[in-house]
């Protein structure tokens, strides 16, 4: 990955235009379109990859200071890196990111926007401005829960901090479960649950008015994703000159969730936009 950054694991399937997935904190490379295919049969070449001490991904080194290691703009210069591996030189590609994902994509988006052909953002969490004390409790609570007493610990303090009730409950909690059992080195997942929730991807909602880029936002319902509120993304949509949004409807699902519907909404974007 380059002088001085972790070695992150990635792979890549088919043929076409590149289309580079990055997921959320705690998912793993895997979980942005739950293993779904349509991308590669629609004609797309898919790159995924995990995040910095995610999945098979290797943490940042110790010695530098954690806030930096697990900034926003290290998060880009991961995602640079991708691109200059995955991406031959001067071909446009598109970029699909959700929550930790949707938010490192506008920071490079902001910093190197010239080759991106459009953006997928499915279900941004970042309203702008510093994290509440509220916020940053809750994911201090899964870091010590998860560095004290592993995946166990981890879920226990998720669970505690839930908003969603009935069936959105229990399925959260079974998603929750079933990711964190997937990542190599949980210390350095603990480190980044405590430390990327302090980073801006930017400073103001405002800011995004700079990002001229094709972009369709996902937003799912509050009732079953209350972790990624529906005002934010309708937020995001009025700030981005150039976005559409996607709602899912009340009670439904979320398409976040179905690897094949979003699959199909971004081959059905990047048709639209090549």
């Amino acid at each position: 990955m380059g002088e001085g950054r972790p070695a992150l694991a990635r792979e890549a399937s088919g043929e076409g235009p590149a289309v580079i997935l990055l997921h959320g904190l705690t998912a793993v490379r895997s979980q942005v379109v739950h293993g779904s295919r349509r991308l590669e049969r629609s004609g797309f070449r898919t790159v995924s990859y995990d995040a910095r001490s995610h999945g098979e991904s290797d943490p940042p080194d110790r010695d530098l200071p954690l806030a930096d290691a697990y900034s926003y703009s290290a998060l880009a210069e991961d995602l640079d890196g991708i691109i200059g591996a995955e991406v031959v030189s001067g071909e446009p590609f598109y970029l699909v990111g959700s929550s930790m994902g949707a938010h490192t994509i506008t920071r490079y988006a902001l910093d190197r926007p010239n080759l991106i052909a459009g953006m997928v953002l499915i279900g941004p969490a970042y309203s702008g401005g510093e994290a509440t004390e509220a916020s940053l409790s809750s994911w201090e609570a899964m870091s010590e829960g998860l560095r004290g007493d592993g995946p166990e610990g981890f879920v226990e303090a998720y669970a505690a901090q839930l908003e969603a009730e009935g069936q959105w409950r229990d399925r959260l909690i079974e998603l929750a479960t079933r990711r964190i059992g997937l990542h190599r080195h949980l210390d350095g997942l603990a480190d980044a649950l405590w430390w990327v929730p302090r980073s801006r991807p930017f400073g103001d909602l405002s800011d995004l008015a700079e990002i001229s880029l094709p972009t369709l936002i996902v937003a799912s319902d509050d009732e079953a994703d209350p972790g990624h509120p529906r005002a934010v993304a309708e937020a995001w949509a009025e700030s981005l000159p150039r976005s559409e949004l996607v709602v899912d409807a009340p009670g439904a699902t979320p398409t976040a969730w179905s690897g094949g519907r979003l699959s199909t909404l971004i081959a059905d974007f990047a048709r639209n936009h090549a």
